[in-house]
């Protein structure tokens, strides 16, 4: 059992998170987070199963029942629920545009839940859900060719400027996938993991394939030391993505040797910077850059990417969990000098838990009491402990 402050700290916050509909994503009242995200309930879900504390499970339990309620006819699972006063709900697919990652996180969540409690009652329950799910996966490729076009804003990374086949949603399908497998093996599911496989190790590094997806583009493009984040229509985005370039490690894409490589990459950007952990994209993008106006136009309301802050360039406790928790396999010590680091930043101004911090200033950055900041130590502390997630 883990008994130091920091952690029990940021168990105390998930339950703070949990209402009778699921984790919600901050303890601050602040209306947005004040919800249940499919994506930051689902990664506190999962951090619930690692702690293994049943009361957590039961939010995590309520969290994939409320997104299941609120899926619609086509098969999209929810960007978040928002349950008001008087039994009114609002229910949201996305800002400016639809998120594309619930879906695939959803299938995650239900997956490691029955594998967690060795039950598959939820999943058989959902299972035609779950089907739909899929087929609106199949129909976001739009060419059959078995990789997800998504548009900008299309994921987590909500006010950046990555479009396209983005390999982090990619590798959050095959994750789904694979877990599905796991649990219902079909021929089919095989077979498209396999086919999504190689689509990724084959394109989304440099190796001299014959038939690459986007050829000119593959023509151009050199050889590097980490995955890259994009390939649209109008070419590669080069830059460093940590959350896809940690989920790949994670689920062991690519051979022994370029697995390596992402990791020392991953390991010397990290040793360079003041925090000790990583970007969640890099290089951030400036104003004298030609990607700077799309930038700077792709938000809602309030402009927060600036140079090394928020997704442009900013540390978020969440990714560098699981980037731990994924090179465990590869060097535990480095796994263990991240988690402290976590803890630092989690345990800033009374243990705050803010959802990311400036990597140029080292300040603290958007909401406190986020819930995937805590989930992020509680995962990467629990494999650690030799307690591991369905991949």
């Amino acid at each position: 059992m883990i008994n130091n402050i920091s952690y029990k700290k940021a168990i105390e916050l998930l339950f703070q998170l949990s209402s009778d509909n699921g984790f919600l994503a901050s303890a601050e009242q602040s209306t947005n987070y004040n919800r249940v995200w499919a994506r930051d309930g689902v990664i506190c879900g999962l951090a619930s199963i690692l702690d293994g504390n049943s009361t957590l499970l039961e939010t995590f339990r309520a969290t994939l029942l409320t997104l299941s309620e609120h899926q619609n006819h086509l098969g999209h699972i929810p960007s978040n629920v928002y349950f008001k006063e008087k039994g009114n709900i609002e229910v949201s697919f996305g800002g400016l545009a639809g998120r594309v990652d619930t879906v695939s996180w959803y299938i995650i969540g239900i997956c490691n839940y029955c594998y967690a409690i060795n039950d598959m009652t939820l999943l058989n329950q959902n299972e035609e859900k779950i089907n739909r799910a899929l087929c609106l996966l199949q129909a976001w490729e739009f060419n059959n060719n078995d990789l997800l076009y998504v548009p900008r804003s299309g994921n987590w990374a909500d006010e950046y400027i990555t479009e396209g086949h983005i390999f982090y949603d990619q590798l959050l399908r095959l994750w789904a996938l694979r877990c599905l497998h796991q649990l219902k093996p079909r021929i089919e599911f095989e077979k498209k993991i396999h086919k999504i496989t190689k689509k990724l190790e084959d394109n989304y590094r440099k190796i001299n394939i014959q038939q690459p997806y986007h050829p000119k583009a593959y023509k151009k493009l050199k050889e590097s030391n980490y995955w890259m984040a994009s390939i649209s229509p109008s070419g590669y985005q080069t830059m460093y993505d940590a959350f896809a370039n940690s989920l790949a490690i994670f689920l062991n894409i690519g051979d022994p040797i370029f697995k390596q490589k992402v990791f020392d990459h991953s390991e010397h950007l990290r040793q360079e910077l003041q925090l000790g952990l990583l970007p969640a994209f890099w290089p951030p993008i400036t104003p004298n850059d030609k990607d700077w106006e799309v930038l700077e136009n792709n938000c809602k309301y309030e402009f927060r990417n600036y140079p090394f802050q928020f997704h442009n360039g900013g540390t978020w406790q969440m990714i560098n969990g699981f980037y731990g928790m994924a090179v465990q396999s590869i060097n535990p010590t480095v796994s263990k000098e991240i988690l402290k680091k976590i803890k630092k930043l989690n345990a800033q101004k009374k243990y705050s838990f803010y959802e990311n911090f400036d990597t140029n200033t080292c300040l603290p950055s958007g909401v406190k009491q986020c819930g995937w900041s805590a989930a992020g130590e509680i995962i990467l502390e629990q494999s650690l402990n030799n307690k591991h997630l369905l991949n």
